[in-house]
């Protein structure tokens, strides 16, 4: 592994930090700039407290910061009022601003790398059918315990809770954002897999290395 390839996810985290207090002047919202982007206050110092003893791969790290800028966005102008999100609208002819749809897919995209990590790391699984599954299984679960958070945060903040929300007046918002979450772990697997195996194999080829030569 290459220097930069060691020195890349502190880039990351310090482009992220600066990144995250951007999205947080000037802030639409600040009480749902708070609710949207608290999973990068959770999951950043996990990352940094497992960094040495169960670092991840490249590609991990980097679907992580993008996942992390995907919620600062959202954060920023609420997802119901991100620009993206009405270009999309206008350019493809779409009833609502369809933002919301990508944060929710790459609630799939993105932990299903992770989860595929975790499992091919941390467990007597084999690359197959079975990983593909449950890895899915994990995504689809993440994706349902967010619908919860967002259900009690809508039973304790009422109207005051709707920017968070961002179902902009569909009845099946949360349909849709499980179903979006669905397809990007299937999506993610699909075309991810043989990359994530050769960067797989070169951090086990790196702890074989470092076990050498302790």
């Amino acid at each position: 592994m290459s220097s930069m390839q060691r020195k890349e996810p502190l880039v990351l985290l310090i482009l992220g930090a600066v990144c995250l207090i951007a999205s947080s002047i000037g802030a639409l919202e600040p009480g749902t700039w708070v609710l949207e982007v608290f999973p990068i206050f959770i999951g950043v110092p996990i990352l940094i407290a497992t960094a040495r003893r169960f670092p991840l791969t490249p590609l991990a790290y980097r679907l992580i910061f993008v996942h992390a800028l995907i919620l600062m966005i959202g954060g920023h102008y609420t997802y119901a009022k991100v620009p993206l999100g009405f270009w999309m609208r206008d350019a493809f002819h779409l009833a609502r601003n369809n933002y919301d749809r990508i944060g929710h897919f790459a609630q799939g995209f993105i932990p299903a790398v992770l989860a595929r990590e975790i499992l091919l790391r941390r467990t007597p699984l084999t690359r197959g059918r079975w990983i593909f599954l449950l890895v899915t299984c994990i995504c689809l679960s993440i994706s349902a315990c967010y619908e919860f958070i967002e259900w009690g945060t809508a039973v304790l903040g009422g109207s005051s809770a709707d920017a968070f929300l961002g179902t902009q007046g569909d009845p099946w918002d949360t349909q849709w954002d499980m179903f979006t979450a669905l397809w990007g772990a299937i999506i993610s697997q699909l075309l991810l897999s043989r990359i994530h195996d050769r960067e797989l194999l070169a951090l086990s080829h790196r702890d074989e290395a470092k076990g050498a030569s302790a």
